[in-house]
């Protein structure tokens, strides 16, 4: 699914020039080349504030404790994403809310977020699914009518530009009052282990979040928040500031791979290939989608048939999700009715991601979607 090995080859030379310098050093947690990463990225996505962590769901986590949510206060999320997004929600002791997402995009349904607001509600978490940033217009105008937090969950997302309905843009996770990352190895920006960051422009819950980061310390021994352990470690920073200068290649190598699937695939009637929110296709002013996954729909009900001979062929593929967040035995509640999530319902069912990475070629491509339009035809 994702060719690190290759990519590595690529950038051998800078990445392992960071890790000497790291081992050089001993400076293993929290050194020089952490601080010039978390410099570098705040540069990138034109953000005040990145906070480096253990990871992704650290992250999540974190973000909701610096904006000092409460037990039971409720959470809107989307129903069709990975459950680290649900998890942290459900550790901290708030209440989950789950809603369904659109048919097009995969990202949360507007009309069915606005369903889901109460009194109780006091964030929204809208998910970057796939790459593609969610209609993030809609939920802030959503959010200020209803005085609620917006935590963008851009696990998926990072790199990718939002475009405002009055022309102007910003960088995906820099939108809402927090934004948070993966640095997951086979993310568009990937470590060699884990890692992820939390973005604000608020200079007060930066301040808040790295004491949470660092066991609510800011003077060493002396906690002033309850805090955790995560940081991101020193090797992890230095590969991520020698592959970070390249983030927008990888994306725009992503777009010229997955312009290549829709192009091959879209003649066939049993396939629905993934659009963008922009403008229905992927052109070249599109910047929305950056395409973590590439993910098909199969309409003639041979999705799981497919995966199976795509494997035996010796093409990597997978199912995401095969189950909905909200029947999944950790997060059943008697709240939720079948009828809530149509589409995602029929997402599960349907759903399946090709390859995608920034070494494919021409070759590979036309043996996979060859493949394909063999077998589904």
């Amino acid at each position: 699914m994702v060719d690190l090995q290759g990519q590595y080859k690529q950038i051998k030379e800078a990445v392992n020039t960071s890790i000497d310098q790291v081992l050089n050093s001993s400076a293993y947690i929290n050194g020089p080349l952490v601080h010039e990463f978390q410099a570098d990225l705040e540069k990138y996505l034109d953000v005040k504030h990145v906070i480096p962590c253990a990871n992704g769901t650290d992250a999540l986590q974190i973000a909701m404790m610096g904006l000092g949510l409460e037990q039971g206060d409720e959470v809107i999320t989307a129903d069709f994403t990975f459950a680290a997004t649900v998890e942290v929600i459900a550790l901290l002791k708030l209440t989950p809310v789950l809603v369904d997402v659109d048919a097009k995009t995969f990202n949360i349904d507007i009309e069915a977020l606005k369903r889901a607001i109460t009194p109780k509600t006091k964030a929204l978490v809208p998910v970057h699914l796939f790459g593609q940033v969610a209609n993030m217009d809609a939920v802030m105008e959503i959010a200020k009518e209803h005085n609620l937090f917006v935590i963008e969950d851009n696990a998926q997302a990072i790199g990718a530009d939002y475009t405002f309905k009055d022309g102007t843009k910003k960088k995906a996770g820099t939108i809402g009052n927090v934004g948070t990352t993966s640095f997951f190895p086979s993310k568009n920006l990937g470590c060699y282990g884990d890692g992820g960051a939390i973005f604000t422009n608020d200079d007060a819950l930066a301040h808040t979040i790295r004491g949470i980061v660092n066991h609510g310390m800011y003077t060493r021994y002396y906690h002033d928040v309850v805090g955790v352990n995560s940081r991101l470690d020193s090797i992890q920073a230095g590969v991520l500031k020698a592959k970070l200068p390249l983030l927008d290649s990888y994306c725009d190598a992503r777009r010229n791979a997955a312009r290549f699937y829709n192009k091959a695939l879209s003649v066939s009637e049993h396939i629905i290939t993934p659009t963008t929110s922009a403008c229905g296709e992927i052109c070249d002013t599109c910047d929305c989608h950056v395409f973590h996954q590439y993910t098909l729909q199969i309409t003639n009900g041979k999705r799981d048939d497919l995966h199976k001979h795509l494997l035996e062929k010796g093409i990597p593929n997978a199912i995401y999700y095969p189950v909905a967040l909200h029947s999944q035995k950790a997060y059943v509640d008697a709240r939720y009715k079948e009828s809530d999530f149509p589409v995602t319902n029929g997402l599960i069912k349907t759903v399946i991601s090709l390859p995608m990475h920034t070494e494919l070629d021409n070759e590979q491509l036309t043996f996979i979607t060859k493949t394909i339009l063999d077998f589904v035809n």
